[in-house]
């Protein structure tokens, strides 16, 4: 999709990637200094040292120094500890400097294509993560990766897979790959092992000890992505093996670290990943919500892409939906925001019980299945594949279970530091889910807390937002490892009172009401 929307820049507008002019002395019998050495020294005396040459670049660096008579511009990458030089281009003209950001998600790979110096987002794209065929669980992905060759196989599918869908944008948009000079990523920690072809084996048993938690800026064909002969690399720490790098990029891209107040951010992925702090602390936890509400529990359920069902209402009187869809005219299934609605609606028509089972209200919607009885939210007119789209008591069943995993996970992590729900300024929801929540919905239902609305804010893919912004100013590397330094993992223990908590939010909205007051029960 095409966007021409700025990336906010939170401390200065110091890009990761720096266009400097550089007009050097001819030499003379009397300055003899080596090519090399005389750039490195001009570029020194303009405030950006150490500087960098690969070895392998070092010819054809010198070959343009003299070809462009001593007068041009040198494309130079910031790599934490020193200044990388990537390229050396004309002295004038248009030349615009470009980078990736990429969100590595456990199913899906978002990209984006971003005009640094314009801080313009170009193009921005999602493909399927293809290690799925080894499992939509990363926990069978690390088993397969207990093997050499089993790594290598994911590894190479995800660089694959990253540099395919890369190299069809930059044709797209008419970008050359020397304009491309930096690639900026995030993933949970198992997807930073596939990416960087480290052993997580360690990682999903005790003492759950990651391989690396940072990792060297390097140049892109390093790892790979040969196709980019001048950028460098660079990929987000993780803090341990439950928290990864796109949460670390989250937290910097909805500035819990730099809030006085304390705030919440809510990343629902693959898991739910919970972080709670201020610039003083941040907490954070994981449970394993997110399938249910990416609409993953149900027959019929999908992310929230083209075809997803996202909007439900129902009409009171005669139980009829009315349903919105995400970019098409005919569903393809729902998505867990629109499972959400639906849960909620239901409960409002007197449709569904506090349990979650069907009334006996009669209603036209109402089907008889191998599963039992089950609700018709879109009728075969409406679907692209012309078969009704059902959602079933044992479907509601198994969702109340993960929004009460939700409530649990956010009751439990505000008690370990002492904090009522009211005590949080602002709770950001992160992820495609984030982008298509209701909170009003959500409340209903009991999966968030009862709060004034507009303490909850949609935030979209803060892991690929965190990425953006990095590229833009590279003096947010400070603020990340300040960041990963500052979250402490809390463990959800397994005990009487989570267990009791857990149950009663299997209710709608709960089994005490005094939690939700602005919830009317029908």
């Amino acid at each position: 999709m095409n966007q021409s929307c700025d990336i906010a820049v939170k401390v200065e507008n110091r890009p990761f990637v720096e266009l400097v002019p550089v007009k050097l002395p001819a030499p003379s019998l009397g300055d003899n200094t080596a090519d090399l050495d005389r750039l490195t020294r001009t570029l020194s005396q303009s405030g950006f040292s150490p500087v960098r040459l690969a070895p392998g670049r070092m010819d054809e660096v010198v070959r343009k120094i003299r070809a462009l008579g001593l007068s041009f511009r040198t494309v130079l990458g910031y790599a934490a500890t020193h200044w990388e030089i990537l390229d050396v281009v004309e002295a004038s003209g248009d030349r615009p400097l470009f980078g990736f950001a990429v969100d590595l998600g456990s199913t899906t790979l978002v990209l984006r294509l971003i005009d640094i110096l314009r801080r313009k987002i170009v193009e921005e794209t999602a493909v399927k993560n293809p290690q799925v065929k080894w499992g939509e669980d990363i926990l069978s992905r690390i088993l397969f990766a207990r093997s050499r060759e089993g790594l290598g196989e994911l590894r190479a599918c995800l660089i694959e897979a990253c540099s395919k869908a890369m190299e069809k944008m930059m044709k797209d948009c008419g970008v050359a790959a020397r304009s491309v000079h930096a690639l900026c990523c995030a993933g949970n920690t198992a997807m930073s092992h596939f990416f960087w072809g480290l052993d997580p084996s360690n990682i999903c048993r005790e003492p759950y000890i990651p391989a690396a938690n940072t990792f060297p800026t390097v140049h892109a064909s390093e790892l790979g992505f040969d196709f980019l002969p001048a950028s460098l690399l660079y990929l987000f720490p993780n803090v341990g093996a439950y928290v990864g790098g796109d949460i670390v990029s989250g937290v910097v891209a909805a500035d819990l670290n730099r809030s006085e107040q304390t705030r919440m951010l809510i990343d629902v992925g693959t898991n739910a990943e919970v972080v709670v702090g201020n610039r003083q602390w941040l907490l954070a936890c994981a449970g394993a919500a997110g399938p249910a509400l990416e609409g993953g529990v149900v027959e019929r359920g999908m992310q929230a892409v083209s075809g997803a069902i996202d909007r439900v209402r129902i009409d009171r009187q005669t139980g009829e939906p009315d349903f919105g869809v995400v970019g098409s005219a005919k569903a393809a299934g729902i998505c867990g925001s629109g499972l959400i609605e639906l849960v909620a609606e239901m409960f409002s028509s007197k449709i569904l019980t506090i349990q979650g089972k069907f009334t006996e209200l009669p209603c036209s919607r109402f089907r008889d299945t191998p599963d039992g009885r089950a609700y018709a939210l879109a009728l075969s007119s409406q679907t692209v594949d012309g078969q009704e789209i059902l959602v079933s008591e044992i479907d509601i069943g198994v969702f109340l279970k993960s929004k009460a995993a939700m409530y649990t996970i956010l009751s439990v992590i505000c008690r370990k530091v002492g904090l009522n729900f009211a005590d949080l300024e602002k709770i950001y929801i992160a992820g495609a889910f984030g982008n298509h929540i209701d909170p009003e919905m959500a409340v209903r239902i009991g999966m968030i807390p009862d709060l004034p609305l507009d303490t909850y804010h949609g935030v979209g893919n803060s892991s690929l937002s965190g990425a953006s912004m990095l590229l833009c100013d590279r003096t947010l590397l400070t603020e990340v490892e300040t960041v990963r330094n500052m979250i402490t993992y809390v463990e959800l223990n397994v005990n009487v009172e989570l267990i009791n908590e857990f149950r009663g939010a299997q209710f709608i909205p709960h089994t005490d009401p005094r939690l939700f007051p602005s919830v009317q029960s029908p």
